[in-house]
């Protein structure tokens, strides 16, 4: 399921990410990378924060639809 349907506060496990070659290496590159833990903090406005590798990162709506957990 995309990481937007994630429950707040719940740890996932990413086991896909989709797009296109550059939206792939920007969302590794801002630590989503495959196998990797991934934490919903909130969501304001459709855009979602998350805790990932020890780091809190706002994504949108948009590409969190393409992180599968």
């Amino acid at each position: 399921m995309p990481l937007t349907f994630a429950v707040v506060g719940e740890e996932n496990i990413i086991k896909k990410i989709g797009g296109k070659q550059e939206v792939k290496a920007h969302l590794e590159n801002l630590g989503f990378v495959v196998g990797g833990a991934v934490t919903v903090i909130s969501t304001i406005g459709g855009n979602i924060i998350v805790n990932v590798k020890d780091s809190r990162v706002a994504i949108s709506k948009e590409a969190a639809q393409k992180i599968m957990i």
